[in-house]
């Protein structure tokens, strides 16, 4: 129980201190440490990797071999991830390689055809977000209306209001960029930041235990 319980939470406490300690002390030492941690942090991911990749095949394999629903598809994905393991380890991965070819025809064509099905989904979305029910809805349908004219040139075209010296659709829309989005940014990324810094604090101190397991 002390090797699963008390040296894991040390292990983390000593090193979540001396990186902290090494951020605020710089030196050729604690640069040269930091560099040593970041090399180990990779080795330890690699391993990581390896231990995904058996997870992977374990799933998979026990999907199939108990004719589990949908235990087509588990057989696709084993299938498919060793003709890529095969591929690169017989012809590379470099430019013009049957691995290379494998990923540009398939994985990144599947990948385009997600992405381009989010336009729509987006569509609809927007659609039933940008209902003036409410002065809130009305503001965001305003704001989204000046924001796609201002991005396009019939922005300019349509802001006959210029000729009185008042700013184009093209101007507000940069306006709105340039300050109330870029607030409620800043708002939210000192939000998060600050968030994983709580969160990094009760990991140190042992609060935060989710990563020992669920026992």
């Amino acid at each position: 129980m002390f090797w699963k319980k008390k040296v894991p939470l040390i292990i983390v406490f000593i090193m979540g201190f001396v990186m902290a300690l090494q951020y605020f002390i710089p030196s050729d030492f604690s640069q040269k440490f930091y560099d040593t941690y970041l090399d180990w942090g990779i080795v330890i991911g690699i391993f990581g990797g390896v231990l995904g990749y058996f997870s992977f095949f374990r799933v998979h394999i026990h999907k199939v071999t108990k004719k589990a629903p949908n235990w087509q598809f588990s057989l696709i994905s084993i299938l498919c991830s060793l003709l890529m393991v095969v591929a690169a380890l017989l012809g590379g991965r470099g430019t013009g390689s049957l691995f290379m070819q494998l990923f540009l025809y398939t994985s990144a064509a599947i990948n385009a055809t997600v992405f381009s099905l989010l336009a729509f989904y987006i569509s609809s979305a927007a659609y039933r977000a940008f209902r003036a029910r409410s002065t809130q809805a009305a503001a965001l349908l305003l704001a989204a209306v000046i924001m796609m004219l201002g991005r396009v040139p019939i922005g300019d075209s349509i802001s006959f209001w210029t000729r009185w010296g008042l700013p184009s659709i093209n101007e507000i829309s940069q306006w709105i960029l340039n300050v109330p989005n870029l607030a409620a940014k800043r708002a939210i990324i000192l939000g998060v930041g600050l968030g994983s810094l709580l969160m990094s604090l009760k990991i140190i101190l042992g609060i935060e235990r989710t990563y020992l397991g669920s026992e």
